[in-house]
């Protein structure tokens, strides 16, 4: 099957359907919490409306300085993204998700294509135990050679459960099984996408209930 090409156009407008539909939950309950807030008649439940809007607060910047590192340009000058940039965000969006995050990625400069990629691994990683778990991300290599390592584990006596992100094989090769590509599985496409501008070759699956996600420098793999 040959890998979907899509329109930067279309690129462009399946990303920002995908960052509105991250963003409509929380934006909306912050809205309902004021409405809460502003009305008398509804005043024994204004601690559950600060809390509601606290809550949906910090989800929504989470999510948004998610999708300024992982889709946008950034404000990071220069074409290079620090690492402890990518860590500050990485654990800013994993306050909000199920699973705890070890971060075992040294100090270094990443080109920023890579360092999107990483990111977008990373939440690709988070998906795979939506229960809780325990996700690890990890850069081996020299520098110019780095190779990305995402694996997860969640933990079955809390019926916990590690899985392969539905699609997400097939839409990080390019080639999705439905043919055609949404706002749906626009985030694992375009994760695919900046591998294959990266010249980095990703691997999935599962391995003894233990969810791996890499990405190697081509050259290497080969």
């Amino acid at each position: 099957m040959d890998i979907i090409e899509l329109k930067a156009t279309d690129l462009a407008a399946m990303l920002c359907s995908r960052v509105c539909h991250d963003l409509i939950n929380p934006i909306g309950a912050i809205g309902n919490g004021l409405e809460v807030l502003d009305d008398p008649n509804q005043a024994e439940m204004a601690e559950g409306a600060r809390d509601l809007i606290a809550s949906a607060a910090r989800q929504s910047r989470a999510k948004l300085e998610f999708a300024r590192l992982a889709y946008g340009a950034s404000s990071t000058s220069g074409t290079d993204i620090d690492t402890r940039e990518c860590e500050r965000v990485a654990r800013i969006l994993f306050e909000i998700e199920k699973a705890d995050l070890e971060w075992n990625v040294p100090l270094i400069l990443l080109p920023k294509h890579k360092a999107k990629l990483f990111m977008n691994l990373l939440l690709i990683a988070a998906m795979s135990v939506p229960r809780g778990g325990v996700v690890t991300a990890s850069i081996t290599g020299d520098a110019g050679s780095e190779k990305f390592e995402f694996t997860s584990k969640s933990d079955p006596e809390k019926r916990q459960k590690t899985l392969v992100p539905s699609g997400s094989a097939g839409l990080l090769a390019g080639t999705p099984e439905e043919g055609f590509v949404d706002a749906r599985g626009i985030q694992p496409f375009y994760t695919g996408l900046l591998a294959r501008m990266t010249d980095m070759d990703v691997d999935i699956g599962l391995e003894s209930d233990m969810f791996f996600l890499t990405a190697t420098p081509r050259l290497a793999a080969a």
